[in-house]
């Protein structure tokens, strides 16, 4: 049986191998999507590579009381009590660091904290005054990035300047750098005495910037010349002011909005940093999040293209060899690897549109010599065109993508079912539209 015979006359024959081939392409599409991620990845290494140098992306804890008892056993143990108010004002001063290709959105911040502590109450604790060694009290200060650090931490408790040092011998949850100053409670027995205190951190880091709302009223504001933040974690803002000169967030939680208390003799069974919140200097689009949105079209591109191919094929009479089909399916392919390889120098509407036209143009040179018909490679020209705006559109819309995409192809479906109505498909050949 002659195969080549047999595909230009069975158009069933066409179909399956065009679905074939297009199935097939598949493979080094798979391919390009590993390829994003292994780049995504790069990017991520690049950003712990310069966190590591300049901080990391910083969580605050603090400050926390933490005052040694003896247990029945009479070993050593921790009181941990948090501050009944707690205040932070602070200033986000973006930075943009460069590694290698890659830009990282990086910061430098001036963190003031300020609040009061009332005495420790133990009675429901089921500990006497006697266990507790309240000359030894340490005032504690969790920061994930110790790294991030500009200047000494001083701080002012109840009236006296105490400096604070790194400390590893008490615990804070899952914040693994501490820093630590012991503090005088000057009136412990009396329940209504008041500790005030203060201190400000000159703090790096690299993308968030997170608050652990110890106080039994914790109250942030930040303010930043980023116009781009993403509020997250377990509380948004109350209030926030975004635009293109920067935001303005403030924060209100209370004690009976988190997991845990305000005192306790060990941690928390709930981990505290479950309450964490902050914000996130975003660095615009997430080229690489679309461009793998971008390539799941992939197998709707190829098809459509070849759908293109196919029945200008049938209906004018033009005959395209399976390698022409695969050549053209190539250029398609490479339409992803090349719009990565830009996204990373140019950004991604840029690459979208330099790799697109590429693309087209490609193919419309390629057709031409096809189909030997100014009309017909204009034809195919401007379905290529519409496709590739179609998923450009669709890229670029977040809560309506379903939407669009299905009312797309919805009429797509709509114009090859009126394309395809004068096919003869149980014949070796299809009626010309002219008859």
């Amino acid at each position: 049986m002659d195969t080549n015979k047999v595909f230009k006359s069975s158009m069933g024959f066409k179909l399956a191998v065009i679905v074939f081939l297009a199935i097939l392409l598949l493979i080094p599409t798979f391919m390009i999507m590993e390829l994003v991620k292994e780049r995504e990845s790069r990017k991520n290494e690049a950003i712990t590579e310069v966190g590591s140098k300049w901080g990391g992306e910083q969580t605050l804890a603090g400050p926390i009381l933490a005052i040694p008892y003896r247990d029945v056993n009479n070993n050593i143990e921790q009181l941990y009590f948090l501050p009944s108010k707690l205040t932070v004002k602070g200033d986000i001063v973006p930075q943009i660091l460069q590694r290698g290709i890659y830009k990282i959105t990086a910061y430098k911040s001036t963190l003031e904290f300020a609040g009061e502590f009332t005495n420790p109450y133990v009675n429901n604790l089921g500990i006497s005054q006697s266990q507790i060694n309240w000359d030894q009290a340490t005032l504690l200060i969790g920061i994930s990035d110790m790294r991030g650090l500009n200047e000494k931490i001083e701080a002012q408790w109840d009236g006296q300047n105490v400096a604070l040092e790194p400390i590893n011998n008490i615990s804070i949850d899952n914040v693994q750098s501490k820093a630590g100053a012991k503090v005088v409670l000057s009136d412990y027995s009396n329940q209504a005495q008041i500790y005030k205190y203060s201190f400000s951190l000159q703090l790096n880091g690299v993308q968030s910037l997170n608050f652990i709302p110890v106080g039994s009223e914790t109250t942030v504001a930040l303010n930043s010349s980023w116009g781009n933040p993403s509020f997250y974690g377990s509380f948004l803002p109350d209030e926030r002011e975004v635009g293109e000169n920067g935001f303005k967030a403030n924060w209100k939680i209370l004690e009976v909005n988190r997991n845990f208390g305000q005192q306790w003799t060990k941690l928390p069974s709930t981990n505290i940093t479950d309450s964490a919140f902050g914000v996130k200097l975003l660095s615009g689009v997430d080229e690489y999040q679309k461009i793998t949105r971008s390539i799941k079209y992939a197998i709707m591109t190829i098809i459509l293209t070849f759908l293109i191919f196919f029945f200008i094929e049938v209906l004018n009479k033009k005959r395209v060899h399976p390698l022409q089909y695969i050549l053209v399916g190539s250029a398609l392919v490479l339409f992803f690897s090349l719009l990565l390889a830009l996204s990373e120098h140019i950004g991604f509407n840029p690459a979208y549109l330099s790799a697109s036209i590429a693309t087209i143009l490609a193919i419309t040179l390629y057709s031409s010599s096809i189909f030997k018909s100014l009309k017909l490679t204009l034809l195919q020209s401007a379905f290529l065109i519409i496709i590739y705006v179609f998923i450009f559109i669709i890229i670029q819309l977040q809560d309506y993508a379903l939407l669009v995409g299905n009312i797309g192809l919805f009429v797509v479906l709509v114009i090859i079912m009126f394309i395809s109505r004068k096919v003869d498909w149980y014949a070796a050949g299809a009626k010309d539209l002219t008859n």
